[in-house]
């Protein structure tokens, strides 16, 4: 059941309602004061869309091609780990609605159904992994991700460590899982959650397995870990990166790129492309916003990596902002999940959905019926309150408005 909801927002307000507060706070927040997580949506506000008139705009094409793939948007599901707690076995769910959408998915190395599954539910699916510098454990990865047919493999890099989660930490959320009064409280006063999503997950397989971190099937979200299993991502340097360059044969994308020079850097290693992310502001707070950054490592890129983005999108307009400065494709995950959370598959597909109605209808505004036509000029800065507007400077983000 979709209900009467419009829009992302709508989606955003009825899973807050419908998901105890730590679960909530483990999907919508961010780190320390959230100051990272909001500048990636305040971030669209600081452009306008520049529209032209006259145009035929009686056909409209949303698609774009990327790595050789053909794609209905600009608009994909990135990497998101332990969703079970939304929905059972919903990393299948996303798998599924995205192949049928003809959007990319990106399985996730904390997500909980075998990647080996998921490739089955979205042929052409990619991986995205949190590795260590643990060379023969990268080999077996890599050695699983091919029998399984994954053609796209995506480092993320921005998580050398854990982060200062003050916001789940106040509500006794832990990963691995554990149960305290307080969250058993939670999930008590939320009876649509415990019958939706935690008595079936547990009636009907027990508590939920890290399925794709490595190369074998891992502990489950409840146990505690081996440091082996997370361990050594701090030791992760650009020499790992090249070493896996080397190994691997199909698309290599990093994730997790702010700086224009680790983009510079990435194309110096052979890398096929970047994705600018600052992890949903769920790591370093403090940080630039996602599409604050993306001008610049697109200026850095230059034709040598396929660039994408991510972090703070809940409009067809942001993908397409987006993609005019630059992104060859526009992740949103947040959005997507609060559509999982509130109604399973239907609530996720009326997401994408809703996005995808808003980009045919924005480009039909536009006046620029194709999407791989949008580009620099249908774009502008506008100012933002207080009078700034977005710098092409380095290490400059916004300057004081003439």
């Amino acid at each position: 059941m979709t209900g009467r909801r419009f829009s992302i927002g709508d989606y955003e307000t009825a899973a807050r309602r419908r998901l105890p507060a730590c679960v909530w706070e483990f999907l919508s927040g961010g780190v320390e004061d959230n100051v990272s997580r909001d500048r990636n949506a305040a971030a669209f506000e600081r452009w306008a869309l520049v529209p032209r008139t006259l145009v035929d705009v009686s056909s409209v094409d949303a698609s774009v091609e990327v790595f050789g793939q053909r794609f209905n948007a600009p608009i994909g599901m990135p990497p998101t780990g332990v969703t079970a707690i939304y929905r059972p076995r919903c990393d299948a769910l996303l798998a599924k609605s995205f192949h049928e959408a003809g959007l990319p998915y990106v399985i996730s190395g904390a997500s909980t159904v075998p990647l080996e599954e998921l490739a089955k539910l979205h042929p052409g699916a990619w991986y995205q992994g949190y590795f260590s510098a643990d060379r023969p454990l990268l080999d077996r990865i890599c050695a699983r991700l091919e029998a399984a047919g994954i053609g796209v493999l995506v480092v993320t890099v921005d998580v050398p460590v854990a982060a200062n989660r003050e916001n789940i930490a106040r509500h006794d959320f832990t990963i691995p899982f554990k149960t305290t009064w307080r969250v058993a409280l939670d999930g008590l006063l939320h009876p649509r959650w415990m019958a939706g999503t935690l008595v079936p997950t547990l009636r009907d397989g027990g508590a939920p397995r890290f399925a794709n971190q490595t190369d074998v099937i891992g502990p489950r979200i409840i146990d505690d870990a081996p440091r082996s299993f997370r361990g050594g991502r701090d030791r992760l340097d650009w020499d790992d990166i090249a070493w896996l360059r080397d190994r691997w044969k199909g698309r290599l994308v990093i994730k997790g790129v702010l700086h224009p020079d680790d983009a510079v850097r990435a194309a110096e290693i052979g890398c096929d492309g970047v994705v600018v992310s600052n992890h949903g502001g769920r790591q370093l707070d403090f940080g630039p916003g996602g599409l604050d950054a993306l001008p610049g490592v697109v200026a850095a890129a230059g034709d040598r990596l396929t660039v994408m983005m991510d972090g703070g999108v809940r409009r067809g307009s942001h993908a397409l902002i987006a993609r005019a400065l630059g992104a060859k494709m526009v992740f949103a995950g947040r959005p997507f999940l609060w559509g999982a959370s509130v109604s399973g598959a239907a609530g996720l597909d009326h997401v994408i959905a809703l996005f995808r109605k808003e980009i045919d209808i924005d480009l039909a505004l536009m006046g620029c019926p194709r999407a791989e036509d949008i580009g620099p000029a249908h774009v502008t800065p506008h100012a933002a309150p207080g009078g700034l507007v977005p710098s092409a400077a380095p290490n400059e983000t916004y300057r004081g408005a003439a």
